[in-house]
């Protein structure tokens, strides 16, 4: 769960530390207090855009840190994730995540101190926490959403990928065979410089490693009179004859000899007899060494010659293929499998399609799983949300989930039709209401207004969320539209979330704010000229002083409006069953 937020430098915000625990917060003030700029500020630290706007006026870069108690349902998705990219971070127990902007619009992110890939740290974050804003209302207008939102619910995501992963390969054998039928001329001109890169591979006949035995060649050989002089320099110093016409080695034996007859009298020194021996064994091995290198050495200029052209072959066909031999082979390799298809031509494209026909058979049966699946939970859906929107005081809508098929001449095969499909499968999904009895069902689309679009989307939340993992929730004023008569509705249900899910909302009802654990105020006032937003937690007195002011200014009448909602509330959470106990909350943070 999110522990602690800190702001330094973002927009009017100067420097601010939340802390926050597990349950319920809200978070209230005036229009353009900063709310919305608080939402902003944790959007970035979870890897949202960076802009340099976010920079406060005077400074030259603002930071978001937040810090997370991560449970422990996460923490091996969290390493796998940061071990596949090679970020080592000793201790995933707490995490902090930190965004920094700076004035020239460059930015960082940055996970315990570790640099990371934004992507990367932006995958961790939405582990972590979900903020769910305003434009949440207009997504679920859209029937492109209906569709992952009933797969998430029914489980379904891990299904539709594998089904992605056929319609993917499918899709790239029916490129392949578009490859196949192109123009003759064309595939005339694709044959000539495949043919062409293949013969000119093929005749450097290259050896994998034999780069770096040329270059010793061509080294020894440049080299050789010097080789040869040296060599020649080593054998005459020890058998040739000195100015007393002796050899070393002729030396090194007078000297053995004097170190026998020295021993045979002192035999202390019997050790050095062997030593003496081997200094002359070895000498005579260095010599006969060298004389066998001398007679092997050679000046061959052609030899040299023909060495240097083939390092400069070899070299030419590494910069149009590849940067080693290997590289250059397998360029060869693939250029061979691509002219074979090529030439083959009709025979190819006879298994391509049969390959084709079969993948289409087996989308079919994947897709029909998939959406046999879709309809059953499509109902259960419906039903929850149904229950859901009485408690919401539509107690005569009426929500069904459509899921519909088109037929198509070259679609996949589902029993005797065939009907088209895409990578999450053949079917159309969309929501339908009816928002009072006797009205036809619907496309949301249509008939919903902005409060009911509001209160469908927390039955959504409400039913979906209960198989949502992620830790925290923020709801940025979802109960836009949604009038005081429904708030204490709402607030229920919201609070209700708790049960799995730290969760904190930005509203403007007091009949939500009622059912808060912990209550902050945001605020702003104006020092030197400039603009500054505060951010403080509320007293019991000073949340119904608030409350009040949210009932429309604060009188002895709304104060006690203020009273008896949050009396209401904390009658509603009494009755209720709790959530969560505090320990047991406490306990999923733990090893």
């Amino acid at each position: 769960m999110l522990t602690e937020l800190r702001i330094q430098d973002f927009a009017i915000i100067d420097h601010v530390t939340l802390k926050f625990s597990d349950g319920f917060s809200i978070i209230t003030g005036e229009t353009g207090a900063g709310k919305s700029i608080l939402i902003d500020a944790v959007d970035l630290a979870l890897g949202g855009k960076a802009e340099t706007s976010f920079v406060r006026a005077g400074t030259d870069k603002a930071i978001v840190e937040i810090d997370f108690l991560v449970p422990n349902t996460l923490r091996s998705e969290i390493r796998s994730l940061l071990e596949s990219n090679d970020i080592e971070i000793k201790s995933l127990e707490r995490l902090t995540l930190r965004r920094e902007v700076r004035e020239s619009g460059r930015s960082s992110a940055r996970v315990n101190d570790v640099v990371c890939k934004l992507a990367i740290y932006r995958e961790i974050g939405g582990l972590l926490l979900d903020i769910h804003g305003q434009t949440e209302h207009l997504s679920l207008l859209n029937p492109k959403n209906h569709l992952i939102l009933l797969d998430r619910f029914a489980d379904l995501e891990e299904p539709r990928e594998a089904l992605g992963e056929v319609v993917r390969k499918y899709h790239n054998i029916l490129r392949t065979m578009d490859s196949l039928q192109q123009n003759e001329r064309q595939r005339e001109q694709r044959i000539e410089f495949l043919k062409f890169q293949v013969e000119e591979i093929e005749a450097a006949r290259l050896v994998e490693g034999e780069e770096e035995s040329l270059r010793e060649t061509r080294n020894r050989l440049a080299n050789a009179e010097k080789l040869a002089s040296f060599s020649e320099e080593s054998y005459n110093i020890l058998y040739g004859e000195d100015e007393f016409g002796a050899s070393v080695i002729d030396a090194l034996n007078r000297a053995a000899a004097a170190v026998d007859r020295l021993a045979s009298i002192d035999a202390s020194m019997s050790e050095q007899v062997a030593l003496a021996e081997n200094v002359v064994a070895y000498a005579e091995e260095l010599g006969d060494a060298m004389r066998h290198y001398l007679d092997k050495v050679e000046v061959d200029p052609a030899q040299l010659e023909e060495t240097e052209e083939r390092l400069e072959l070899i070299s030419r066909l590494k910069r149009k293929y590849g940067d080693s031999i290997k590289a250059v082979l397998e360029s060869a390799e693939l250029a061979r499998e691509e002219l074979d298809n090529i030439e083959r031509g009709e025979e190819r494209l006879d298994e391509l399609n049969t390959e084709a026909d079969s993948l289409l058979r087996s989308i079919g049966d994947l897709a029909k799983n998939i959406s046999d699946g879709r309809r059953r939970y499509g109902r259960k859906l419906a039903k929850k949300i149904e229950t859901e929107l009485a408690a919401l005081r539509m107690d005569g809508a009426q929500f069904s989930v459509s899921v519909t098929q088109d037929e198509d001449p070259n679609g996949c095969y589902v029993e005797d039709e065939r009907l088209a499909f895409d990578v999450t499968g053949i079917d159309t999904v969309e929501f339908m209401l009816s928002a009072n009895p006797g009205i036809p069902l619907r496309p949301l689309a249509q008939v919903a207004s902005g409060g009911e679009t509001a209160r469908i989307m927390l039955a959504l939340k409400t039913v979906l969320t209960a198989a949502d993992h992620t830790p925290t929730l923020i709801f940025d004023e979802i109960d836009q539209g949604i009038g005081g008569r429904l708030g204490i509705d709402v607030g229920h249900k919201l609070w209700g979330l708790t049960g799995k899910h730290q969760v904190m909302v930005v509203t403007h009802l007091a009949q939500i704010a009622g059912f808060a654990d912990i209550h902050y105020r945001v605020s702003k006032k104006v020092e030197k000229k400039l603009t500054r937003t505060t951010i403080k937690r509320l007293s019991e007195a000073e949340r119904l002083h608030e409350m009040a002011d949210m009932l429309g200014g604060v009188s002895a009448s709304s104060m006690q409006n203020a009273q008896d909602l949050f009396n209401t509330a904390q009658d509603i959470k009494q009755q209720a069953k709790t959530p969560v106990t505090v320990p047991d909350q406490m306990n999923m943070f733990n090893e």
